[in-house]
């Protein structure tokens, strides 16, 4: 498990390696990360877009930028976390995501920035 707190949000990833499944006659493979978001601060926030970078070792690095997550955009107040599941689908055995969330202070209302850390995406194995 990877973590790290920005403006007193802490992120934390664990990751999982699901199966494979065949694409266009490709075999790919199928990555699960549970992600939780922990308000540390003493400010109510709300999560309004994320913004991930996807590295695959056999493709190029693939932005995805949307609003919320998993159809959410949740609401934070002190000492409250958010978990959510989502998966990843990858042409190699070897890749990587990182990103950020885009968030809203209601006390202040300024919006900021919450790094999320680099996570692997690894089959077992792949690397010895």
């Amino acid at each position: 498990m990877v973590f790290q707190v920005t403006n007193g949000i802490k992120i934390s990833v664990k990751t999982e390696f699901e199966s494979t499944i065949y694409r266009n006659y490709k075999l790919h493979y199928i990555f699960s990360y549970r992600l939780s978001i922990e308000n540390q601060s003493n400010d109510t926030v709300q999560l309004l877009r994320r913004n991930w970078k996807v590295f695959d070792s056999l493709n190029e690095i693939e932005d995805i930028n949307g609003e919320g997550v998993i159809g959410e955009k949740p609401i934070l107040k002190p000492k409250e976390k958010f978990t959510y599941k989502s998966h990843c689908i990858l042409t190699s055995t070897i890749g990587a995501m990182k990103g950020y969330f885009e968030m809203i202070n209601f006390t202040t209302t300024q919006n900021f920035e919450v790094k999320i850390p680099t996570f692997q995406l690894i089959v077992k194995g792949a690397i010895n």
